[in-house]
């Protein structure tokens, strides 16, 4: 086998094991093993479980040789964030209150990855309540990006992204509520998808979940990370669905209508410019999609910066609230920044009631958009990644809000968005995120399936040191 099996997609790994080529266990053990090898770089995986997981990739093994039926992901190993229940480990947020907060039951999504087959591998960094774009945190640490030890991984699911594009794992689950299933794969040069709200379901067994802020009801949803597109199609088969544990969920169909292979381009934001190496990752992913045989045209989505104000202002009246009780948890860089944006983002200059009136009027805006062009590619962040910590230290809320200018419209009016990476440039992951309407998480998927069928996929890497 010319490829080791830490370096395989999670599919390949399915295909392997349940055609008895490869036993569970030897891709388990193949996975334990490079995180001994290359986690003590990185940090992102917080939490090992090595005894469950042989002894699950056992029991995995054993039902082929029984002939059981098997499920996609029979005997593949999957990670997940430390914000996600899983039974009998502590669902931290990145909090030192919270290390000895374990689960006596799986996360839904969690569940369904089991129900298909996988075996949890081990629980990755976020920072502080998921509320930074960069992974540090004072329980765990700070993870690193494998492309360059002093760059940020993204966040908030950087543990993920890190673990999944050094080759620790080949699919993991993580959230996003203003990039955080993006952030993190731009960094890390992997792929992901955030939903369509709704599509997945989210439940907590702890009472501090359940009583979420209204922001995060409305503009949170888990999803998975990969190094494949097609990962993430087969995530989605095992994912997707009701759950009457979270009344927002709902079962639509992954696939729809068929609409005609065209993309809007994005190639300049509104609200500032664009770093050029930025640029030049949709304008590769633009040629991808003209030599897949796409029809591409240069268009701007609506008010894209009504709706980064509108999100903030959601966002920022809910973080408030939190700020209340939750400060004397939080380490005095996040009181300071979320302080910051409170400041930045007043409620008083866009009150509930006009956040809501502007969430219909720009969703149906959109609505209108996509008719004419079923799929916007678009830049993921505004720059490359930055230095560990800037967005605390140097950046302040101005610098993220211009970072995240087309992170946070797929957020705030619940749309699909794909990251897909585009190739390196100067030593880092490119890469640009594919957004469509609502409920059309399939058109994301294609197109940035289609990217990845022209220009590759570029993870697993041995990180930089």
């Amino acid at each position: 086998m010319s490829e080791q099996l830490w370096q395989r997609t999670a599919g390949e790994l399915a295909d392997l094991i349940s055609s008895k080529q490869v036993s569970s266990r030897e891709v388990i053990d193949a996975h334990l093993e490079r995180i001994e090898e290359v986690n003590g770089h990185l940090n992102a995986v917080t939490v090992t479980l090595t005894e469950r997981a042989q002894a699950e990739a056992d029991a995995a093994d054993a039902a082929i040789a029984a002939d059981e039926d098997l499920g996609p992901l029979h005997g593949v190993p999957f990670t997940i964030k430390e914000n996600i229940d899983v039974a009998g480990t502590a669902t931290t947020s990145g909090l030192p209150v919270f290390a000895d907060m374990v689960s006596a039951v799986d996360a839904p999504l969690v569940e369904r990855m089991r129900d298909a087959g996988a075996v949890p591998l081990g629980r990755t960094n976020l920072p502080e309540l998921g509320l930074r774009v960069s992974t540090n945190n004072p329980l765990r640490g700070l993870t690193r990006n494998p492309w360059h030890p002093n760059l940020t991984a993204g966040g908030s699911s950087g543990g993920e992204g890190s673990a999944i594009s050094s080759g620790m794992s080949p699919i993991g689950l993580g959230n996003d509520i203003g990039g955080s299933l993006r952030n993190p794969a731009f960094c890390c040069g992997i792929a992901s998808l955030k939903p369509t709200h709704g599509r997945l379901p989210h439940f907590s067994s702890f009472e501090h979940d359940q009583n979420d802020p209204l922001s995060f009801y409305l503009m949170g949803t888990d999803g998975p990370m990969a190094r494949s597109v097609e990962d993430l199609w087969t995530a989605m088969a095992i994912l997707n669905g009701r759950d009457s544990r979270d009344p927002r969920s709902v079962t639509v169909a992954m696939e729809s209508l068929e609409a005609p292979r065209k993309a809007a381009i994005l190639r300049e934001v509104p609200g500032g410019p664009c770093d050029p190496w930025v640029a030049d990752a949709v304008n590769k992913a633009a040629d991808a999609l003209v030599a897949a045989g796409w029809e591409i045209t240069d268009a701007t989505p609506p008010e894209m910066e009504r709706c980064q104000e509108v999100w903030a202002h959601l966002l920022s009246l809910d973080i408030g609230v939190i700020m209340q009780m939750a400060r004397p948890m939080l380490s005095e860089g996040l009181a300071d920044s979320l302080d910051e944006m409170g400041e930045n983002f007043p409620s008083e200059s866009m009150p509930p009631p006009l956040v809501q009136a502007e969430f219909v009027r720009l969703s149906r805006l959109w609505s209108t958009f996509f008719d004419e062009n079923p799929v916007v590619i678009m830049p993921t962040w505004t720059t490359k990644p930055f230095e560990h910590d800037a967005d605390l230290d140097s950046m302040g809320i101005p610098g993220l809000t211009n970072l995240l200018r087309c992170i946070t419209p797929p957020n705030i009016l619940n749309l699909p968005a794909a990251c897909v990476p585009v190739g390196v440039s100067e030593g880092l992951a490119q890469g640009v995120q594919c957004v469509a309407d609502r409920w059309r998480d399939d058109l994301a998927l294609n197109a940035a399936g289609a990217i990845e069928a022209q220009l590759g996929i570029i993870t697993p890497i041995d990180p930089v040191i």
